[in-house]
């Protein structure tokens, strides 16, 4: 009995984990190449370190790592460093989320701190 409840609540856990689906990890190039060859949802951060902006959506974005549903990976680009990046999807400011599936832009938001808004944006390509 003892050993049926430690594998239930391990099953719990894994499925908690597994609902915490919105992950923000540093861009690549492969993870960006990845997510668009399956189609998946994926959304690119051009951030900036020196940007009050660029640093209150990283918070509201963090607010959305335990949102059921979202089910996607937020790249987050270096602003400063990731030029070429810049110019194929024609981001001309720090603090711009552009939201994709596959190849297909689905949002884009500049300056936008609003956690619903960003919450709506990452949305539309789920």
């Amino acid at each position: 009995m003892r050993f049926a409840r430690l594998i239930v609540s391990a099953l719990l856990l894994t499925g908690a984990a597994l609902a915490q689906a919105l992950e923000v990890k540093p861009y690549s190039a492969a993870a960006l190449a990845q997510a668009q060859q399956a189609d998946k949802p994926v959304a690119l951060h051009f951030h900036a370190d020196w940007c009050p902006t660029c640093r209150a959506q990283d918070k509201a974005l963090q607010t959305l790592v335990d949102e059921k549903g979202l089910d996607l990976t937020v790249l987050k680009v270096d602003y400063d460093n990731e030029k070429e990046l810049k110019r194929q999807f024609k981001v001309n400011a720090q603090s711009t989320l552009i939201v994709l599936r596959g190849n297909k832009e689905s949002a884009r938001l500049v300056g936008d701190t609003s956690k619903l808004n960003i919450m709506n944006a990452l949305k539309s390509a789920l």
